[in-house]
């Protein structure tokens, strides 16, 4: 009986062990087991406040793994992306009222697809947003509408042009909505340094009170204007043109769905639509300043120099505009790509580069810079570790290369060959670039597969840009070639090369079909990235 009494009680012992024991592993496992979207069933932990000693002064401050700076576009496409990877993010932003810009409205298929892989393709949704498949060109009285090439796509996917303000305040509450990413009003006025790491920002909120927050990793996102550049680039910002910028109503565009660009003297005017009701009208000026508003020095120069230029079907609700005073004026900055790796931080979006808005190209590079970012960082776990940090953000500034090059050096060309000019060869290369998109096919589906961001191969615009440059010769030299038109043919090819930037493609070096790189990453025995190219 005592036998039994004793092996019943080890028994016993034994299976309540195993219940208990069981009973916590589950609990932990699901503390950590992933949900459908990769996030801990349990709620990630939020940003917090905890007191921080840094060179023998200690403050109370906001700690956080990753502070972003700016919540435009990029600021809040990031903070969304990071914190649903399960990062504690602060996002510190000037102004959170909705922005009211006259860019940052068209979005190509290329940002399309970078938006759906990070889950925001539903912020275009009940924002009036419309779908765009190409572009319309004129010129002198001639025009041709270009497709995008989207036959390989899925049906939704388009370019999309919309209210810059309803689209970032849709992308702003996305973010808002996860418990581990913060949005804060302030500005912050720097960057706090220890040993020549950033440690965090120093910032001033809606209370006028100086706050500092705390993290081993701050993003720059603070837009063209960035007063935080300095310390992690070299900023070369250069001002080519300005734009006037209208929004036409009660008319519509001679092909809806598509952007239109008139190769107009002195150079193009932009129409697409931002609602089913408004058209979007950019007058490019060029040069860093623009006639006077105030005494009408304005209005006269868009209604006689514009204005006869324009499609019939937009003139007078175009007049019809300009004599309401409704007209917004804008710098157009492009700035190359120039960081300084900077331990604990990093610059992204139009603070860190920009390109001529003609080719609506800045989302889609800010977009496609954030899929770099958010794949570099997802192997790793702890972002105190500076050294790993560092390598990995270092990789970043190459594995970003062939779109946002791509997409820099399109634009910064299209805009100086699509201006119009004295020199003859340019106005050669001008007439060449408009016959050669007209010819349709792989001709127009070549480069527009290089506007959209489809298609971002740097070898295959340097191969589009000098086809057009041969095909103007030919039409030079055809059928009877003279002195005149061989030498205008020379400068033609002369013309094209000063167009091109190859540093900016290539930075500096000789473009091969191995010589750009995949978004491909593998650890080395160091834990550091190894970049593969192909």
């Amino acid at each position: 009986m005592v036998d039994q009494l004793v092996i019943g009680s080890i028994f016993a012992s034994v299976v309540g062990f195993m219940i208990i024991y069981a009973f916590f592993v589950m609990k932990n496992v699901r503390k950590v087991l992933p949900d459908g979207d990769g996030n801990s069933n349990g709620k990630p932990s939020s940003v917090t406040t905890k007191t921080i000693c840094i060179n023998g002064e200690c403050t109370s401050a906001d700690d956080a793994d990753i502070i972003i700076v700016g919540a435009g576009v990029a600021g809040a496409a990031l903070a969304h992306t990071l914190g649903k990877d399960g990062r504690r993010v602060l996002v510190i932003e000037r102004d959170l009222t909705e922005p009211d810009r006259i860019v940052g409205e068209l979005l190509q298929p290329g940002g399309y697809l970078k938006l759906m892989e990070l889950g925001l393709e539903d912020c275009v949704e009940d924002i009036d947003a419309q779908r765009v498949f190409g572009y319309a060109l004129f010129k002198d009285g001639k025009n041709t509408r270009l497709s995008y090439p989207l036959e390989k796509f899925h049906a939704d996917v388009a370019g999309r042009s919309f209210h810059n303000g309803r689209f970032i305040q849709k992308m702003r509450e996305k973010a808002s909505l996860l418990p581990n990413v913060q949005l804060k009003q302030g500005t912050v006025s720097s960057l706090l340094e220890d040993n020549g790491t950033i440690k965090g920002v120093m910032y001033k909120n809606k209370n006028s009170e100086m706050m500092k927050a705390y993290a081993p990793l701050t993003i720059v996102c603070d837009g063209c204007f960035s007063n935080l550049r300095r310390s992690l680039c070299n900023p070369q910002v250069d001002v080519p043109s300005c734009f006037v910028g209208l929004i036409l109503e009660k008319c519509e565009l001679p092909y809806e769905n598509h952007g239109h660009v008139v190769l107009a003297d002195p150079s193009p005017i932009l129409f697409y639509r931002i609602s089913s009701t408004e058209i979007r009208c950019l007058v490019d000026v060029p040069g860093q300043k623009i006639p006077s508003i105030s005494n009408g020095d304005l209005s006269n120069y868009l209604k006689t120099v514009v204005a006869p230029q324009i499609p019939v079907e937009m003139k007078d609700a175009f007049v019809a505009t300009i004599d309401k005073g409704n007209m917004r004026t804008m710098a157009n900055r492009s700035m190359p790509a120039v960081p300084h790796p900077t331990p604990g931080a990093l610059l992204m979006g139009d603070a860190f580069n920009m390109r001529h808005p003609l080719t609506g190209g800045g989302m889609t590079v800010a977009l496609s810079d954030i899929v770099v970012l958010r794949n570099l960082l997802m192997p790793l776990h702890d972002l105190h570790d500076s050294y790993t940090l560092c390598k990995y953000l270092e990789s970043f500034y190459t594995l970003r290369k062939p779109v946002a090059s791509t997409i820099n050096t399109l634009a910064g060309a299209l805009y100086k060959v699509f201006c119009a000019s004295g020199d003859e060869a340019r106005q050669e290369m001008r007439e060449a670039c408009f016959e050669y998109l007209c010819l349709g096919g792989v001709f127009s589906n070549g480069p527009l597969s290089l506007l959209s961001g489809l298609n971002p191969r740097p070898l295959s615009l340097v191969v589009h840009f000098f086809a057009v440059a041969i095909y103007g010769v030919g039409r030079l030299l055809l059928p009877f070639p003279s002195p005149k038109r061989m030498w205008i043919g020379a400068r033609l090819i002369s013309v094209s090369i000063a167009s091109f930037s190859f540093r900016a493609l290539g930075m500096g070096h000789v473009i091969t079909p191995n010589s750009y790189v995949t978004s491909s990453i593998t650890p080395t025995g160091n834990g550091v990235p190894h970049v593969i190219t192909c």
